[in-house]
C-alpha cells in the first residue's frame, strides 16, 4: 500500500473531498475483502500513484466499513476508482486494470515532465534568466518536439541567449493554427534582435578593424559589442584569433572566458571553445 494513502471516512469526507482536491487530484478507490479484484486494483494504484504525491492524493474506501461513501459517489460494483478535481468526479476506471492501463489512466490527467520543465522555463522568462530558461525550454522540447508552446518558449529563450538562427527555425515550424499573440510577440523578438545584430556601431567597428585588423581596444570593443547582442560566436571566435596571435593578450583572453562562462549550461559553443583554448594552451 502506498503509505501516504488517506483512509476515507465520513470524518474527514469534507476535508479531504471538498478541500484537498481543490489542491490537487485525489484518487479515491473503493475496495471490499469479499472482492479479491478490488484489493489488486487498490494494491496497483497505490504503487502507481506513490511516485506522483506532489499532484496527487490517494485514498481508499472500505466499502463494508464506509457504505455511505460508496453509496455518494454512486459505486455499483468493484472493482471501482474515480478521480476528483475540485469535488467533482473528472474519470474513473472500473473492472480489473492492467499495468499499462493504469499509467494511460494517470498520464491522461497528471503533469508531464515537459510539462514541469516549461513552467520553470516560462517562469525563469519572467525573471530574466535567460541562461536558465533555455536549458529548461531546450529539455522540454527534447521531450516532446511538437508541441506549439514549448517551441515557442524555447524560442523565446532562444532569442535571450543570442541563438537567433535556432529562434527563426522553430517559429518557422510553428503551424497556423497555433500563431496565436504569442507567436507574434516572439516573431517580433527575433525581428528586433535581427536588427540590434547589425548596429551602426557594430558595422562602424567591423570597418575600423578591417584597416587595423590588429588592434587589440578594436578587438575588444567589436567583441564586447557582439557579445551584447548576443552575437556570442562571432565574439567568441575574434577573441580566439586576437589570443592565437597574441598569447600575452591577458585583456582579450579574459574576455574570451568571460563569454564562455555567460553561455548557457551545456551550450555546444562553449564546450568548443574550451576545447580550443586548451589546445592552445597545452
Amino acid at each position: 500500500m502506498n503509505p501516504n494513502a488517506v483512509v476515507l471516512t465520513l470524518e474527514n469526507f469534507q476535508q479531504v473531498v471538498l478541500e484537498e482536491s481543490k489542491q490537487k487530484f485525489l484518487l479515491v478507490t473503493f475496495w471490499a475483502d469479499q472482492v479479491p479484484e478490488s484489493l489488486e486494483l487498490r494494491d496497483k494504484l497505490a504503487a502507481k500513484a506513490a511516485g506522483s504525491q506532489e499532484h496527487l492524493l490517494f485514498a481508499t474506501v472500505d466499502c463494508q466499513a464506509q457504505q455511505q461513501i460508496a453509496m455518494q459517489f454512486g459505486i455499483q460494483g468493484l472493482p471501482t476508482a474515480v478521480l476528483v478535481k475540485d469535488a467533482q468526479p473528472v474519470d474513473a476506471l472500473s473492472g480489473p486494470q492492467s499495468d499499462e492501463n493504469i499509467q494511460a489512466f494517470l498520464d491522461k490527467h497528471l503533469p508531464k515532465p515537459q510539462d514541469e520543465l516549461l513552467l520553470q522555463a516560462k517562469a525563469m522568462l519572467e525573471a530574466g534568466d535567460n541562461n536558465q530558461a533555455y536549458t529548461l525550454a531546450k529539455q522540454a522540447n527534447e521531450l516532446d518536439a511538437e508541441r506549439a508552446d514549448i517551441k515557442l518558449t524555447l524560442a523565446e529563450a532562444s532569442v535571450g541567449v543570442g541563438k537567433i538562427d535556432d529562434a527563426q527555425a522553430l517559429i518557422d515550424t510553428v503551424k497556423m493554427v497555433d500563431q496565436d499573440s504569442y507567436y507574434q510577440a516572439v516573431l517580433a523578438k527575433i525581428e528586433l534582435a535581427n536588427e540590434a545584430s547589425d548596429s551602426p556601431e557594430i558595422q562602424s567597428l567591423e570597418a575600423a578593424l578591417t584597416n587595423n585588423p590588429d588592434d587589440a581596444d578594436l578587438i575588444q570593443q567589436l567583441a564586447a559589442q557582439y557579445s551584447q547582442v548576443n552575437r556570442h560566436e562571432d565574439a567568441l571566435a575574434l577573441l580566439f584569433r586576437r589570443v592565437q596571435t597574441a598569447g600575452d593578450d591577458a585583456e582579450s583572453k579574459k574576455m574570451l572566458l568571460d563569454v564562455i562562462k555567460a553561455l548557457p549550461d551545456g551550450d555546444p559553443l562553449a564546450s568548443k571553445y574550451r576545447r580550443k583554448l586548451y589546445t592552445l594552451m597545452y
